[in-house]
This record gives C-alpha cells, structure tokens and sequence, in this order.
C-alpha cells in the first residue's frame, strides 16, 4: 500500500511539475535577455543541406535550400538531388507563405506543422521570458506563436531548443558540429507523432 501511495504521489508531481522542475533547471535572474539563434543570420550566403524527412511510412529525401534575404525574411527550397521540388516557402517575422508544395505534402496538418517547425528554425532573435541554468548549460525560455520554447546553450553556442507543453517535449531541435555559426548537423525530432527532419551541412 506505502509503495502504491508512494507512485501515485510521484505520478500527480511528475503531471503537475513544470518542465523546468522535471529536467533541473535552477531559476536564475531574469534581465530580458536577447535569444539568439545565429545559424541562418547570413544573407550572403546560401545554406545548403542533405535533408531527410520522414513522415509516418512516408519518407522524402534531396536538398534543402536556405537563404535569408531580408532582415526578416528567409526562403527555404527542398528539392529532390534531380531538382524536382517538393517544397518552396517563404518565411517572415509574422507570416508565412507557401511559394510551391507537391501534392502529396499539400495537406493543412503537414504544411502546418513544417510551417511551426520552420520558423521557430530559422528565427533569429527573441527574448526570454525566464533564465535558468544547469551545469554548464544557460537555458532561456521564450514564446513563439503562444508555445513555450527552451534555447539550451553550451559554452554560448545554441546546442538545442526544445518546444514544450504541459511539461513534455513536443518537439526537439538537436545542433551539432557547429563551427563559425553554422550548425552543419541539424534533427528536428518529433515526440508525439512520427515526424523527422535531419539536415547535413554539404
């Protein structure tokens, strides 16, 4: 009976926890810091990448394209390695619009989801709303389209952002082999349905 009690108890706090709390993040002095993402900041140079998406049994694979060419706007390209596209979207600071999409991707849930998926990618500046840290982590939390997200930086480069709901992960931005701004390894890992993207930097 103690250890039924003692897992429902730990069951109702894991619930109720935020997501801060469940990870071990400590609150620290809120300043409204700048959240910087400085990985597509460049509008002189093309972002080019193998990309593989996959969406439930469905899997699509060729090159995505980014360039910013604005202060706030980005357009991104996803071809196939023939140069077919499957996608063409531009991306601004309160509006999307899609250029092109194959037909099979033309469906309200999928555009709506490469859409949320997308622009928290490719925004470049935010504020955060809260500051913690963890380790040698700094951890900055901030909103986007009414969703928290969480900036996690190592050595003040973005290694990962995390969108999060009720004290889950939704969504997870990985970056790795960074160098001079560029994360040449980029995942966008869903966690509630099965949808991937995964980028590698050519």
């Amino acid at each position: 009976m103690r250890y039924l009690l003692t897992s429902i108890c730990v069951l109702l706090f894991a619930s109720c926890a935020s997501y801060p709390d469940i990870i071990g993040l400590v609150e620290e002095e809120n300043l409204k810091q700048q959240v910087y993402n400085p990985y597509f900041s460049n509008t002189t140079k093309d972002y080019v990448y193998k990309a593989d998406l996959k969406f439930y049994k469905r899997k699509f694979s060729g090159i995505i394209i980014v360039k910013k060419i604005g202060s706030k706007e980005h357009r991104l390209v996803f071809t196939t390695e023939m140069g077919n596209k499957i996608f063409d979207f531009s991306f601004y600071e309160n509006d999307f619009k899609v250029n092109y999409v194959l037909q099979d991707m033309n469906k309200k849930i999928i555009l709506n989801m490469l859409q949320t998926d997308f622009s928290a990618l490719l925004k470049e500046y935010n504020v955060s709303i809260k500051d913690y840290t963890k380790k040698n982590l700094e951890v900055k939390e901030t909103k986007m389209a009414n969703k928290a997200y969480f900036y996690f930086y190592e050595n003040k480069e973005l290694v990962k952002i995390v969108r999060e709901n009720k004290g889950k992960e939704k969504v997870v931005y990985h970056f790795s082999e960074i160098k001079n701004n560029i994360a040449q390894g980029i995942l966008i890992e869903h966690k509630n349905i099965k949808l991937n993207i995964k980028l590698k930097g050519i």
